[in-house]
């Protein structure tokens, strides 16, 4: 047993070794109001501290008395349960130790970029379905729906947009590939095509990035023995694939090193879930259907189609009990065929179905688009499409008839997990003909680790759960009861959670198990199948010299002394990048122009420092002079009639930059001074190309910015150029201001050209991490980004080839090589935590699972109580008053402004439009149904941006974004207003017919 203060122990070390991050996610007013363990004084305390000083000394103050001692009994919880319950469950994943990966993190902070800046179109969603649709991809909590809808309901659907887009940007990683997923089913193209620079017709080929490279469940060694059913003739896989390029030594010599390593014995199970394999003595896979085949593993995409679905033992084990009816999890190594056996066991269900004299309706649930049509078109519809129907759905190929249609007319249906839920919710209801989990035999989870709490597998699985007691009662009573489908699910990593003890670990495992009502997880022993790749951490040393960086710390220091701030944290930190962003907001609502103009500035500076610690000088000068050309730009007027005002600070703020930049630009020339990452990180790809006959690799970096300067930086050096080494980079979708996006085309050709060597080492941000199976990649580099312990090990799954490498490459300020050091830990831990399982009597096991379920359910019953409360708003419009946020220009009352489509907030009195300019803008066209955006609204006195000019029907109506105004409230400043939904007052509807008959009557 672990005794308290041991468990209190480690949660402090917890916090304070992510204290930097929690810094940074922790919004220390919300979380205040969920903590009931901190005196009221104490509170107050840090309530001031936050308006005096910042959220980030307010989060150094909160986590002080939080981690004080003598610990009250539970604090820990206590504070995970402020932190999720406050919208700060990025911040609660730190300290559960669920670290994000360090390539995802720097998307995230693109992504949320990217959301930003295209804000004016995207508040013109539906706001009421994508809500609904982000609550069950999790992207939102309850709460934040509550709010959502009550923004919506009294200030209109642009408000509710706009606090739907402030509160998805706060959460996990991960949300923006489900957010582009959400609008396509909610039939929002347009602005799905602005975010991925494409056009909708250019999905299908965003959904094939995956397809591409997915092949056999792994890559194969050139020889191994196959054993065909009618016949002694030994075959290789190196004859198979027409490659003899070894010789019969060497073919026979890989051939017993492969049965050593891929053979497993048959029923050797340890009671009660986990399969513990052990070498057979042969190295025969298994041969299903008697038909003969090219490959263990079936045929993969482009080859002859075939009905045969080949296991090797060890899949064929796994799978045993979902054959025979159990809910299980399938737990094997990236790229070691958990679909395929998936695919198998879905084949034998229906077979089985059939044969009762039963239906048989499978459907397999994945969490991203691709993986639909990757799922569809390599997995499931080649080997099933003779005998059954197979149809997919997934928010960028939804059919023209409903998915309820869809599930009735086909056996096999591959869709993303959002929108089962949304039929079963419709189901229950009643608003629409849905789906039912009785309709349903099958429910295969991919990636089923992320059946967790608020995630869309859990709130299906929580259906389940709660029909399955309610059976149990109804059984009880002699009553009919609903059928439930069978459960599969699969994953290559569970991982601990927040684990730091074992016991803890094994708790986190068993709720999974719980949440997916599993009898067993089906996995193997460690090293039994793992292919180990070679692991190498390199530490950076600092620069001893760092000029450019001084040059600008120096014009930052020179930007404090103009604008008297003090900052409490080191320059080029994430926790000084907070502090701006604080005194950028006190200063907006304060109408000091000149601070809030000079941390907007700093915030610049700040990047430009870490883009200079990670990649090059050059890389950071060209971002800083991007910023500033577009920055004057704005104060451009477009036309002789306006004069647009250029502050005092303001023109300081462009000279200052001005009189250095030629001193960068020399320093930035200077090789001498660049950082040694980049030197470290030549060396290996340099040696990798060296010792390899056929080098092939990806190199994970974390941002967009970063892999294309990356990029730049190979093709620029002659030295890779003489190892013949050719980069090409590969980054998401998504248009930015300083980064051109990569469409789904350009994704696949790039793709295709390192998949037949013309590219043969790929530079790219998570795009590529998961899903991908490039079976000739032998090595695998992250620069300066390590995450989680699932996230290392799908990305050590990436290097598929033998004799692979993996290598961390140190970043200035990054602590990748303390984190990977955390990781293995986490892994070795995760790893025994399986065992004990195994090891766990069949009573304990059930006995504890059905606590878990218990818990999941009454959770859940809570968070839809907490639900229905209703957030009324009754705010007198006319006393809500909006003001320029730059120069504090009175523009209107909330009187003025209406609700459009339920979406948009628009002002089109005639007052109003005296006081802005319109500034087109051809990367914002964008045609949405009945309306399209076409141009940005700007303050006609200092060009501050204030939303978009939309054209609705036929008419101009100026669209305008909350975050743009400091609003005021009976003369009290609102201190965060980001979104729509934080004003509590309902806004009147907009009158299409009588604005109509109201401006053309004559």
């Amino acid at each position: 047993f672990i005794m308290a203060a041991d468990s209190d122990e480690i949660h402090e070390r917890l916090i304070e070794y992510f204290m930097p991050r929690l810094r940074n996610l922790i919004v220390v007013q919300q979380v205040l109001d969920f903590l009931d363990f901190i005196e009221p004084d104490q509170k107050e305390r840090i309530r001031q501290r936050n308006i005096s000083r910042g959220n980030l000394a307010a989060a150094d103050a909160l986590i002080t008395a939080v981690t004080q001692k003598p610990h009250q009994a539970g604090w820990f919880r206590a504070f995970v349960d402020a932190l999720e319950q406050s919208g700060c469950g990025h911040a609660a994943d730190y300290i559960q130790n669920k670290i994000p990966e360090p390539e995802v993190e720097a998307e995230n902070d693109y992504c949320i970029r990217l959301i930003q800046l295209l804000s004016p179109s995207l508040v013109d969603m539906k706001t009421s379905a994508v809500c609904v649709q982000c609550l069950s991809q999790d992207l939102i909590t309850e709460d934040d729906s509550e709010n959502i809808e009550a923004a919506t309901r009294n200030q209109g659907a642009k408000a509710g947009a706009r606090e739907l887009l402030g509160r998805i940007v706060r959460g996990r990683p991960g949300w923006f590939s489900k957010f582009l997923d959400i609008l396509l089913k909610t039939e929002h193209k347009n602005l799905y095509s602005e975010l991925t620079g494409g056009s909708p017709d250019c999905n299908k080929q965003d959904r094939q990035i995956k397809y591409l490279y997915e092949g056999p469940p792994a890559e194969q060694p050139s020889s191994v023995e196959v054993v065909q059913p009618d016949s002694d003739e030994r075959l290789s896989l190196g004859q198979l694939h027409g490659s003899p390029d070894l010789s019969p030594a060497e073919t026979e010599q890989m051939s017993q090193s492969l049965t050593e390593t891929l053979s497993l014995t048959p029923g050797n199970l340890c009671k009660p879930s986990v399969l513990v394999g052990s070498k057979s003595q042969s190295g025969r896979h298994l041969r299903i259907l008697g038909c003969s085949s090219s490959q263990p593993n079936g045929t993969r995409a482009g080859d002859e189609e075939s009905e045969d679905i080949d296991l090797w033992d060890y899949q064929m084990e796994v799978a045993r009990p979902a054959l025979e009816g159990e809910n299980i999890i399938i737990c094997l190594p990236t790229g070691r065929g958990k679909t395929r056996v998936a695919v198998y066991v879905a084949k034998k269900h229906l077979e089985s179905r059939k044969a009762k004299g039963k239906i048989g309706k499978v459907v397999v649930l994945v969490n991203q688009i691709p993986l639909v049509e990757q799922h569809y078109a390599t997995e499931f519809l080649p080997f099933l499409k003779h005998t059954y129907k197979v149809e997919r759905v997934s928010g960028d190929s939804q059919l023209k008839i409903s998915f309820t249609d869809t599930v009735r007319k086909n056996d096999v249906i591959i869709c993303t997990a959002q929108i089962l839920e949304n039929y079963l919710e419709r189901s229950r209801t009643g608003e629409d003909e849905g789906v039912n989990l009785s309709d349903l035999s099958l429910i295969v989870i991919d990636e089923c680790h992320h059946t967790q709490k608020g995630g869309v597998y859990n709130q299906i699985m929580v259906r389940y759960l709660m029909q399955k007691h309610k059976n149990i009662k109804l059984r009880k009573e002699q009553k009919p009861t609903a059928p439930l489908p069978q459960i599969l699910g699969l994953t290559a990593s569970p991982g601990v959670g927040s684990a730091t003890k074992m016991a803890k670990a094994v708790e986190h495992i068993l709720r999974i198990c719980a949440n997916l009502d599993a009898s067993r997880i089906m996995t193997l022993p460690p090293g039994e199948l793992k292919r180990d790749s070679k692991k190498d951490v390199i530490p950076v040393e600092d620069r001893k010299q760092d000029p450019f960086g001084n040059v600008i710390k120096k014009l930052m220091n020179t930007i404090h002394n103009h604008a008297h701030l003090r900052p409490n944290s080191d320059l080029g930190s994430q926790t000084y990048e907070q502090w701006v962003v604080q005194m950028e907001r006190e200063a907006a609502l304060a109408g000091d122009h000149k601070v809030r103009a000079c941390a907007e500035h700093l915030r610049q500076y700040n990047e430009g420092l870490g883009l200079s610690n990670t990649f090059r000088m050059w890389d950071a000068l060209n971002f800083l002079s991007k910023y500033h050309e577009e920055e004057m730009k704005k104060k451009t007027a477009p036309d002789e009639e306006h004069v647009i005002q250029i502050t005092d600070t303001e023109r300081f703020l462009f000279n200052l930059f001005k009189e250095y930049k030629e001193e960068l630009q020399t320093l930035a020339n200077n090789p001498e001074y660049e950082n040694k990452s980049l030197s470290k990180l030549k060396t290996k790809v340099l040696q990798e190309f060296s010792t390899r006959l056929d080098a092939r690799g990806i190199i994970f970096t974390k941002t967009r910015r970063g892999a294309i300067a990356l990029t730049q930086w190979i093709r620029e050096n002659s030295k890779f150029a003489d190892m013949d080494v050719k980069p090409a980079y590969v980054i998401g979708g998504g248009d930015q201001s300083v980064v051109k996006p990569m469409t789904a085309a350009e994704q696949k050709d790039v793709l295709n050209k390192f998949r037949n060597g013309e590219v043969n080492l790929l530079i790219a941000t998570s795009v590529a991490e998961e899903g991908l199976d490039i079976p000739k990649c032998n090595f695998v580099i992250r620069y300066g980004h390590v995450a989680n312990e699932i996230s290392m090990i799908q990305t050590e799954g990436r290097g598929r080839a033998e004799d692979s490498s993996y290598t961390v490459v140190d970043v200035k300020n990054s602590g990748v090589a303390e984190k990977e050091t955390v990781n293995e830990y986490r892994k070795n831990m995760m790893d025994k935590a399986i065992e004990k399982i195994g090891a766990l009597k069949h009573a304990d096991y059930d006995k504890q699972i059905q606590e878990f379920q218990m818990q999941a359910i009454m959770e859940y019953m809570l968070r839809m109580k907490a639900k229905k409360q209703e957030d009324i708003k009754n705010e007198n419009p006319s006393n809500v008053k909006f003001s320029c946020r730059s120069c504090s220009q009175e523009v209107c009352t909330g009187r003025d402004i209406e609700i459009m489509a339920n979406i948009h907030r628009v002002n089109v009195t005639p007052q109003f439009r005296e006081l802005f300019i319109l500034k087109e803008n051809t990367k914002l066209k964008n045609s949405l149904l009945d309306y399209e955006t076409n141009g940005y609204i700007a303050c006609g006195k200092c060009g501050q941006k204030w939303g978009s000019m939309m054209h609705f029907r036929g008419i101009q109506c100026p669209c305008l974004h909350v975050k743009h105004f400091v609003v005021t409230i009976n003369g009290k400043k609102i201190s965060k207003c980001q979104q729509w939904m934080d004003l509590p007052v309902r806004l009147s509807e907009f009158d299409y017919a009588e604005h109509c008959l109201f401006k053309y009557s004559y």
